[in-house]
């Protein structure tokens, strides 16, 4: 049934205005500690620099017909980061994102990203606001228990924290950290061999992030944030291509995801601003592209001319279509969508 049938929205509606409750409540929690909300232009000439993250493609044209190549954002993150060198300390801004080859239960080429940044503050620190804001959809959506298929979750409950050593470790049996070098670097054969023994199924042609993003999917990922939230943090370097390394082991890097109920919903870090670093692993990103998919992306040359200004910070991307979807119960991120794609 379509999403325009009077019948249909008359059932969706509840949730849409459960949707609108919940982003005041955010709006309040940031406005209320300082923060300051901006809206990052969607049209970019580097849509991001991941090797799987896929844009949308436009061109745009003078009046004479001359014209270059501009993509839909797939985050705001290098405009609001060019914000912080420019001055601001503390930005939230709920962005309107793109993102190509993803459509299903969980995701939409067309969604809401709320990202925010805080200057000069420690991770750990948006990771806290990131729980907060599980506490707060809840109460808007009057919901004691976040639910999403077979799984649940209780939005209130003290969180649990795990690196990504300790996951790969209990939930997998694979020793993640014997596979990395010094600096960080994904030593290949060693975790196939370990996640052959797991029962992964391995490719010839699996590099180290492939066969770890497997590992990930199919043995960590669906058992987390079951009767309460999961903190994954602590990420390998060569798995956290915006963000720095913790200072206490250089291997692994200031990064943590969110999960609830199995679904990953928010995606931080202690951020990277070293240029000449970040420019070394946005072209190993775009080599490995274009080696899987044919294409690259060009660089941000004046996002990475802004790193050299910007001021130690931390940030968050969230979903928020997920957040919304998970606090009403709703089956699908399309179900809190106001006009999903047909």
């Amino acid at each position: 049934m379509a999403w325009w049938d009077a019948r249909n929205h008359a059932d969706r509606r509840p949730l849409l205005l459960k949707r609108g409750r919940i982003k005041a409540a955010i709006r309040g929690f940031f406005e209320g500690q300082g923060f300051t909300e901006v809206e990052c232009g969607a049209l970019v000439v580097s849509p991001g620099n991941e090797t799987h993250l896929h844009a949308f493609e436009t061109r745009a044209v003078d009046e004479g017909g001359e014209g270059g190549t501009l993509y839909l954002h797939t985050s705001p993150e290098f405009a609001a980061k060019k914000l912080l060198a420019a001055g601001e300390a503390r930005i939230f801004d709920f962005a309107r994102v793109f993102r190509n080859r993803e459509r299903g239960r969980l995701h939409a080429p067309e969604f809401t990203m709320l990202e925010w940044y805080r200057a000069r503050e420690d991770y750990r620190v948006v990771i806290e606001d990131s729980l907060a804001l599980l506490r707060l959809a809840a109460d808007v959506a009057e919901a004691r228990l976040f639910r999403h298929r077979d799984a649940q979750c209780d939005p209130r409950a003290d969180a649990q924290w795990l690196t990504l050593a300790e996951a790969f470790t209990h939930l997998a049996g694979i020793d993640l950290m014997a596979t990395l070098s010094a600096s960080g670097e994904g030593d290949r054969d060693a975790l196939a061999v370990r996640a052959r023994r797991g029962g992964i199924d391995v490719n010839d042609d699996d590099d180290w992030s492939d066969i770890f993003s497997k590992v990930l999917t199919l043995r960590i990922e669906p058992r987390l944030g079951m009767e309460r939230p999961a903190i994954l943090y602590e990420y390998p370097r060569c798995e956290a291509a915006l963000a720095r390394a913790c200072p206490a082991d250089g291997r692994v890097a200031e990064r943590f995801e969110l999960y609830v109920c199995g679904v990953e919903l928010a995606n931080g870090f202690g951020e990277l601003t070293d240029p000449a670093e970040q420019r070394r692993r946005f072209e190993a990103e775009m080599a490995k592209k274009e080696r899987v998919y044919g294409v690259r992306y060009p660089l941000d040359e004046t996002f990475l001319d802004a790193l050299t200004n910007m001021p130690p910070a931390s940030g968050v991307a969230l979903g928020f279509d997920r957040l919304v979807m998970l606090a009403t119960g709703a089956p699908n991120v399309d179900a809190v969508l106001w006009t999903p794609l047909a």
